[in-house]
């Protein structure tokens, strides 16, 4: 059992494992997400990132309620979750991906974060 021992960043299905580990809950999508211009927006900030997907399943945001994970940023087509963070662990998930960088590099805060997390100097977290 990892979580808790160290800082975890799950990418698509590593997002989803994430949310099943924490005991939320993932469902098949009606129609995958594919390509490099799906819109996602960060529930806090209000910013819209243009993202990377490649998936055919979502983290089901209900099954979260009753766990430590918060829904972070959703898919502003369909809803659906695309990022998530304990709210006491470095435990982090997102559904796209950011490493992709179809845009800007708009989305590296989420590898400035595990850095950071993990000990790392460079990372300048947001």
């Amino acid at each position: 059992d990892l979580v808790g021992e160290v800082p975890l960043f799950g990418i698509c299905l590593g997002h989803q494992i994430a949310a099943l580990a924490m005991g939320g809950d993932t469902y098949k999508l009606p129609f995958g997400h594919r390509g490099a211009n799906q819109p996602v927006q960060d529930i806090d900030t209000k910013e819209v990132y243009i993202t990377s997907q490649n998936h055919g399943f979502a983290v089901d945001p209900v099954s979260l309620e009753t766990t430590e994970m918060k829904v972070t940023q959703l898919n502003l087509n369909d809803g659906t979750v695309e990022a998530m963070r304990h709210g006491n662990l470095s435990l982090e998930g997102i559904q796209y991906h950011p490493e992709a960088s179809p845009g800007p590099h708009d989305t590296e805060m989420f590898f400035d974060r595990i850095i950071k997390s993990a000990g790392g100097k460079n990372a300048q977290a947001k």
